[in-house]
């Protein structure tokens, strides 16, 4: 008989071995475009999906951040202006870090709900609140 520990050892062994990404939420790599004056964020619907907020909700948030107006259109987002890649994507970085990740466990599962006059960032993993802008 083999004792225990070689056992358990054989057992761990012919186990699968789990794959790990890393991390299970990542935002969409944009696509972006710039024609004339304008840049063009095509897939804005496939961000929203992901990051599961109001479309006027990004988009305002990148209007104030970028200070240029924005325009939605169908599954695009349309920046009245010429800006970088880099500049668009810290922002929804930005974005993301306050309107969708909870600050206590850092998931992505939370909500935005208003409880009187104050928006609230609810976590469904772990059930906290924080107070937002």
């Amino acid at each position: 008989m083999q004792s225990y520990e070689a056992l358990l050892d054989k057992l761990y062994k012919e186990l699968p071995k789990k794959e790990i990404s890393g991390e299970r939420f990542q935002v969409p790599e944009l696509r972006i475009s710039q024609e004339g004056n304008k840049t063009i964020i095509h897939n804005f619907d496939v961000v929203l999906n992901k990051l599961r907020r109001d479309p006027q909700l990004l988009s305002k948030f990148l209007s104030k951040e970028l200070a240029v107006p924005t325009t939605i259109d169908g599954p695009r987002l349309i920046l009245h202006a010429k800006i970088l890649r880099r500049l668009i994507e810290d922002k929804l970085n930005k974005f993301v870090k306050k309107y969708v990740i909870c600050s206590v466990c850092g998931k992505p599962d939370t909500v935005i709900k208003e409880f009187h006059g104050v928006k609230m960032l609810i976590c469904e993993a772990c059930g906290a609140r924080t107070p937002i802008k």
